[in-house]
Order: structure tokens, then C-alpha cells, then sequence
């Protein structure tokens, strides 16, 4: 830590920066001089220094000036990071105020110059100058407004009655049904519109746009009053009596499912359509139930000869299909008892960077490794192929190379920047993954993309193409780093066990595990476990000790190991997630409890 002089340059970025202050802005000038030049401290930190450690006494707060904090919970090899503050945060003001010690550490990522300010100076300031205490005042009534929520409005309970057509068509459908609000009620020129989540000031705005004529009072309803709401309301005004589902283009849902930001449209026989939005399925309102094979008949047109012959004869096809050049879907199609029903994941054009998806560097590390295996894993719409996607994006981008992907069906469409890049999409341009793998050797590419390790000869090859010298990226449907290496080495007879554990621990540079958690403001986030794999951990799987990794991912944090627990209550801390939400993605309950106080 060194301590800097007070120059004018200084000086004036502290000026700077107190204007992106809640607390400092509306001081004056002359009053923001008094703090600087004589209650003031500037401190520099390099790469890794701590500015304040768990459990210090509160006796300072700190404004960022420039550079990044990573904050840390936890001690030792047990600390984790919660968040990154940037230019213009304060930390320490509720400690100070509260006077408690240190609920967390501060650790400069890079170069970080602060401005210090002694407890005993805040505290002046809140005396002395009545513009501060109100600021401060107006900071801490939002923390405690946003950790509040009001009571359920009497007209918005389960069991109050359904508005009138006419208040229901001041919002479009597909508005309410994406931001779960409902107009409710006139009242002079009032309009009470009822929300389930959250009502934010964008979202306020944007309905008062939409509804000039009337002053907007927000209200919180009941979760089964909107459903209800939504169940009775027929925005396309279908006839019960008629025979199928309404929807006369498959087209009409997917510009829907775009515009309202959701990841899969559900289309089944006897049911009537559903969407995911933020990891909800809900119902889609303004149709009736799909007919036996209504379905088909609607994704008949999109579909190519040879799937149409697959379904019919297997009752099963997968593919892909680009509405226009914004829009790309893969497509799930089944017969089930009720008739033949569909899956369609909604794939973006626009390839996300790491950074953009807010995923860790050691991922981007991993894809500029020349050769070895890299593994993502997780369930079901737990974004694997978006994480793969930005990896190879970044091999595109910043490699000369041959990168060559084998899919089925194809996802994101990558065209050749600094690489060379081959996509081939199983069952139309190559019989099978394992297939696909064998010719690749003969290809000459750099880097292989495997959609997904399905069965024994594809993981087979899958490794043997990573020893062979080339850098493999795969899926598999694993939700834990040891998970995943015990599914890889059971799918092998007990013969060949021992030659995979050594070749598995030779070639695999990383596991990362993903889920998406649904935030509490809306939207989704990833949590991960990752396993940076090390010479330790390679003598691990070597000699069977898979269940030992757990323990080398806690003691290797600072390599960029990480277990899902502890991001899951990374993202608890931060505001991020709620302790159910936590919950319901853990796989170690207890070991949550212990860590979620």
C-alpha cells in the first residue's frame, strides 16, 4: 500500500467520481474541497493487496477512485468472491454507522487508488453538513425498500374477480405475460396495475409510455390472481367450440418467443402451448388445446424429407431451423399418448463473449490451451452450448486455426474469422458423433467441438482425438466436477477401466459444471463448479480417488477451482438468488446449510 499525494490531477478525479456518488453528489463544491484537502486519505494498492480484512474494526470507509475490488467472504482457504465494485462505490458505511467489524474482505483486482475517510470524519460530516445525512438517509431507505415488499392489494387476491375486457386490453398480451403485470383498476384518471415480481422504475415508465392518459399506481398481487387472470383472458379471442389449438403458423409463436425474451416454446397434443421465460413455463393464453396431430401438420412445412421420413418411422427426429437471419431454433419433435408434441430452444444469432456471460478467465485460459480435453456439463437448458459457443468464438476470433464442430442439429452459426471453421450437423452431413470423430483425424483440424458425448465410442474417440494432439471441447449431462469423471470412467468395462483413468488424467485440462438460477430481479444467472485440473488431481483419477477431488478444488481456489455450493451462496450474498432457489440447485443440502446461515 502506498499513501498518495494530494495533486491537482488526484483532486480533480475525486471530484470525478464523487458526482457517480449517491452520497457525495449533492454536496458543493467549497464542501467537497473541506473533505478532500482535510479529512481525506488516498491510498494506492497493487494486484492482490487488502484493504480491508474479515473481521477488522470499523474505524474507516473507502470511495473507489479507480481500478476494481473483488469482495471475499469466508477465511482462508474457504474465502470466496461475491462481487467486483468499480469506480465511484462506497464500502464500510453501514459498518461504520452500525459499528461492526469487517462482515468481508477487500482485495485489489489490479492497480486501485481510494479515498479514505476516518469513522470519526463520516460521522462529522452527517452532523455538519445536512446534505450528506439526507443522502445517506435516502441510501439506506432504498436498501430497505428494495428488501421489503408490500402487502397483496385486496382487489388482487386468488380469489378477487378477473377486470373487465376493457381495463385488460390497456396492455398487450404478451407485455403482461412477460413482465406478469395486469392493468386492475380505474380510479379518476388512476390506473392500478397489479405486478408478481418487482416494479421496477424502467418497467414503471414503460407502461405510463404505453398508457398516457392515466397516472400509474403499482400494486402487488397474488401470483394465482395473475394466473387466473391470464387462464380466463383470450387475447386472440379462439373459440372453445373449435376444433384445435388456433395457431395457423408455427412463425407466429416464435416472433413471440423472441420479442418476449424466452429460451422454449412447448407445443403438446391434448395441451395448450407453453413457454419458458426465466425458467418458468407458463401458458401461452389466446389458444385452445393442440389436436392428435395438429403439430405435425403445423412443423410439416419447415421440416426436410428425410425427418419426415425419420418421425414417421421412429417417432422421434431432431433439427434446426432459422425463421430469418435473427432467429435460429433447435427442435425436439416426439409422439407421446396424446399425439405428437414439440420442443423448440430458441438459439441467438448474436454469439456472447465470456465476459459478456460473466464467466470466470480461467475458461478463456482453458480455450487457449493447444491441445487437451475441456468439458461443460449440466442439465438441460443450463446454457452449455452458449458457454461452448463463446469459447470457440474466442478461438475464432483470436487463433489461426482449423476449428471443426460435429452437432446434432447444429446451434450457433460461426462463420470463419481468424479461423477456419467446418460445422457438420449429424444425420445430414455425417451418420453419427463417434462417425464424425474418426474422419475429423483425417481432416486436419486444430480444435473439435463434440455436441454432446452420448455414448461409449464417442467418448472413446473423443479422447483419443484429444491424445492425438487436438483440443476437444464436449457436453455431457453431469451436475458435479466428480460426476462427471466417474460417468466417463464408468461407462468403460472394468478391463479397460485403468487404461481410461490414465488417459482421462493425461489429456483433460478442465470440468465446468453449469446451472441457471433464476435472479430475483428478473432474468437468469449461471452457477458454477470448475474443476482446473492439476498434477494432483491427474494422480487422483489415476489411482480412483475421484471423491477426493472435492478437497483439491476447495484448497486450489486461487487456480480457479470452484464447487457449486459455494457459488451458489456467492450469489445468496450478493442479491443475486434467493435461499430457495439455492436450494432447489444444490446437490449437497447440508453442506448449503452450513454455509447459508
Amino acid at each position: 500500500m502506498q499513501v498518495l499525494q494530494k495533486t491537482q490531477e488526484i483532486i480533480d478525479l475525486a471530484n470525478k467520481v464523487f458526482d457517480g456518488n449517491d452520497f457525495f453528489r449533492p454536496l458543493n463544491e467549497s464542501q467537497r474541497l473541506q473533505i478532500i484537502n482535510k479529512a481525506a486519505v488516498f491510498e494506492k494498492y497493487e494486484d492482490g493487496e487488502y484493504v480491508v480484512k474479515l473481521g477488522d474494526p470499523s474505524d474507516f470507509l473507502f470511495v473507489i477512485i479507480s481500478g476494481t475490488i473483488s469482495v471475499l467472504v469466508g477465511e482462508n482457504d474457504e474465502q470466496f468472491e461475491v462481487s467486483r465494485l468499480t469506480a465511484s462505490q462506497m464500502l464500510g458505511e453501514m459498518a461504520v454507522i452500525l459499528e461492526d467489524k469487517r462482515t468481508a474482505s477487500c482485495m485489489a483486482c489490479g492497480d486501485l487508488i481510494i479515498l479514505k475517510l476516518a469513522n470519526v470524519v463520516f460521522k462529522k460530516v452527517l452532523a455538519a453538513i445536512p446534505e450528506a445525512g439526507l443522502s445517506m438517509m435516502k441510501i439506506l431507505c432504498e436498501r430497505l425498500k428494495k428488501a421489503s415488499r408490500p402487502p397483496i392489494h385486496k382487489d388482487m387476491t386468488a380469489n378477487a374477480p378477473v377486470p373487465s375486457a376493457e381495463i385488460l386490453n390497456l396492455l398487450p398480451l404478451e407485455f403482461m405475460q412477460r413482465h406478469r403485470v395486469v392493468p386492475v383498476k380505474k380510479r379518476n384518471n388512476t390506473l392500478i396495475v397489479g405486478y408478481c415480481d418487482h416494479m421496477e422504475d424502467s418497467l414503471r415508465q414503460t407502461i405510463e409510455r404505453m398508457i398516457p392518459a392515466f397516472a400509474i399506481e403499482p400494486a402487488l398481487m397474488d401470483v394465482a390472481f395473475f394466473n387466473k387472470v391470464m387462464q380466463s383472458y383470450s387475447g386472440e379471442n379462439v373459440s372453445k367450440e373449435s376444433s384445435g389449438s388456433g395457431l395457423k403458423n408455427i412463425d407466429d409463436l416464435l416472433k413471440r418467443l423472441v420479442q418476449e425474451g424466452g429460451s422454449d416454446l412447448h407445443l403438446s397434443a391434448g395441451q395448450k402451448p407453453r413457454w419458458r421465460i426465466d425458467g418458468t413455463i407458463r401458458v401461452i393464453s389466446g389458444y385452445n388445446e393442440f389436436s392428435e396431430n395438429e403439430v405435425f401438420d403445423l412443423l410439416k412445412p419447415i421440416m426436410r424429407k428425410a425427418s419426415i421420413e425419420n418421425f414417421e418411422k421412429t417417432g422421434d427426429d431432431d433439427f434446426a431451423y432459422s425463421m430469418n437471419e435473427q432467429s435460429r431454433f433447435r427442435i425436439n419433435l416426439l409422439r407421446d399418448n396424446h399425439g405428437v408434441s414439440a420442443v423448440f430452444r430458441h438459439i441467438p444469432n448474436t454469439i456472447f463473449s465470456l465476459q459478456d456471460l460473466g464467466m470466470p478467465d480461467i475458461l478463456r485460459k482453458w480455450a487457449d490451451m493447444p491441445k487437451g480435453l475441456i468439458l461443460v456439463t449440466g442439465p438441460t437448458g443450463s446454457g452449455k452450448s452458449t458457454t461452448l459457443a463463446a469459447m470457440i468464438d474466442h478461438i475464432n476470433k483470436t487463433r489461426e486455426c482449423h476449428i471443426l464442430t460435429i452437432e446434432d442439429p447444429i446451434e450457433f452459426i460461426h462463420k470463419s474469422k481468424n479461423s477456419l471453421v467446418n460445422q457438420r450437423e449429424v444425420n445430414v452431413h455425417t451418420m453419427s458423433f463417434a462417425k464424425a470423430l474418426k474422419a475429423a483425424l483425417r481432416e486436419d483440424p486444430d480444435v473439435v467441438l463434440v455436441g454432446e458425448m452420448r455414448d461409449l465410442e464417442t467418448i472413446s474417440m473423443a479422447i483419443e482425438t484429444a491424445n492425438t494432439g487436438h483440443l476437444v471441447l464436449a457436453t455431457l449431462h453431469t451436475s458435479t466436477a466428480m460426476s462427471t469423471v466417474s460417468r466417463i470412467v464408468d461407462q468403460y468395462p472394468a478391463e479397460s477401466q485403468e487404461q481410461i483413468k490414465t488417459a482421462l488424467a493425461d489429456n483433460l485440462i478442465g470440468v465446468c459444471c453449469q446451472t441457471l438460477c433464476k435472479k430475483i430481479d428478473g432474468g437468469r444467472v449461471a452457477a458454477l463448479e470448475i474443476l482446473a485440473m492439476d498434477y494432483a488431481m491427474g494422480n487422483m483419477i489415476r489411482e480412483g480417488k475421484t471423491h477426493m477431488l472435492a478437497s483439491a478444488m476447495i484448497t486450489g481456489q486461487a487456480k480457479g477451482n470452484r464447487l457449486l455450493n459455494d457459488d451458489l451462496v456467492r450469489l445468496v450474498k450478493a442479491g443475486k438468488i434467493t435461499k430457495e432457489e439455492a436450494k432447489s440447485h444444490s446437490v449437497d443440502l447440508a453442506d448449503l446449510a452450513r454455509k447459508l446461515p
